[in-house]
């Protein structure tokens, strides 16, 4: 199957917009579900480091606007800051998420910590089964500070999960107004609220004025979701390609019973001649993935054949990650091998949702 990232324009007679502000009869459920994060943390006492501590309700509560725009309903699935979210988390969120669709609920919204936002988003992007946008939003300044921007993204992330131009692109991640696709979005900036985007694409649209500007969508359908894994236990090891980088920690994973491994690879997804040599033992034992560490663009598949380059460690039977993060590449993988996917089938799925498959 060809896939590409080529987009269509839609305009606004279209029906290129989604507004707010609908009457009070025919207002939307939207549930926010709370995950911790800079959103919800305050401090213990003035003048203190700020910590998760504030309830969904109250989020909600201190957005009287939102009951313009959707019916709430609030849950809280764990307070902690984003470093700290599990699998076990992310599944408990994604199990509430089913739970409210299926309860009549026309989105959903998380609140998370922004540190690993982007992968939560693009696990639950890889099980959400429904038309539903599923949108993850959180902030770069807690309510303490002059200025904070949690408030204000919950209710442009209320106003997008409401809007039915949304359906059926999975999740999003929404931050500063702007939509991103979960599979796109990463934090670019340790401490801006400008921090989220889209290396390889850009925000699909923004929320101004209380109303939905989509600028584009993808040409083509969202992948088909994966199953949940039926297995929590597999562990994949996740390290980086580096000058003088040998390999020898991939050695170290397998014997130490890891079940994959992810490398974010210099340039197009290479690695050192050494490096390529342990690399090629592992793959005889557990999968082993090859990303880009640039941030942007694919791994390649056939433009250089050095040893370590990628047509020498795919004849080795590496696995490209094409545009996915190592990051990413390493919950793809997780969910597979909690599915016990075969080789083929995890190449196949990587091709897919790497954007790789020409």
């Amino acid at each position: 199957m060809r896939l590409s990232v080529s987009c269509r324009l839609w305009s606004l007679s279209e029906g290129g917009t989604c507004s707010g502000n609908l009457p009070s009869m025919i207002r939307p459920v939207i549930s926010v579900g709370a995950m911790g994060g800079t959103i919800a943390m305050r401090p213990a006492r003035v003048g203190e480091p700020v910590s998760p501590g504030l309830g969904p309700g109250e989020l909600v509560a201190a957005l009287p606007g939102l009951s313009d725009v959707a019916q709430i309903r609030t849950h809280m699935i764990c307070n902690v800051g984003s470093p700290s979210v599990t699998f076990d988390h992310v599944l408990d969120a994604l199990s509430w998420a089913d739970a409210e669709v299926a309860a009549g609920a026309r989105g959903i919204v998380l609140t998370h910590g922004t540190d690993t936002m982007e992968e939560t988003a693009y696990l639950l992007d890889l099980l959400w089964s429904h038309p539903e946008p599923l949108i993850v939003t959180g902030a770069m300044r807690s309510a303490e500070v002059a200025g904070p921007d949690g408030p204000a993204n919950l209710l442009v992330s209320v106003v997008a999960a409401t809007c039915e131009r949304l359906r059926g692109l999975g999740v999003l991640v929404v931050m500063d107004d702007s939509i991103h696709l979960a599979e796109r979005a990463t934090k670019t900036h340790a401490m801006s609220v400008a921090t989220f985007a889209s290396p390889w694409g850009a925000p699909i649209g923004r929320v101004e004025e209380g109303r939905v500007l989509l600028d584009y969508l993808p040409a083509d359908k969202h992948p088909e979701p994966l199953d949940v894994p039926a297995t929590r236990t597999s562990r994949v090891a996740l390290m980086e390609a580096s000058l003088g980088w040998d390999g020898q920690l991939v050695r170290l994973a397998v014997d130490s019973g890891y079940a994959g491994v992810v490398i974010a690879g210099v340039g197009a997804g290479h690695v050192s001649a050494t490096a390529a040599v342990a690399l090629g033992e592992a793959v005889t034992r557990v999968p082993v993935v090859v990303a880009t560490r640039t941030g942007a663009g694919r791994t390649a598949t056939r433009t250089y054949g050095y040893p370590g380059a990628e047509v020498d460690l795919l004849e080795r039977g590496v696995v490209m990650a094409g545009a996915l993060s190592a990051r990413k590449a390493r919950l793809l993988l997780w969910v597979l091998l909690g599915g016990a996917a075969d080789r083929d089938r995890i190449a196949r799925e990587f091709a897919v949702r790497g954007r790789s498959a020409w």
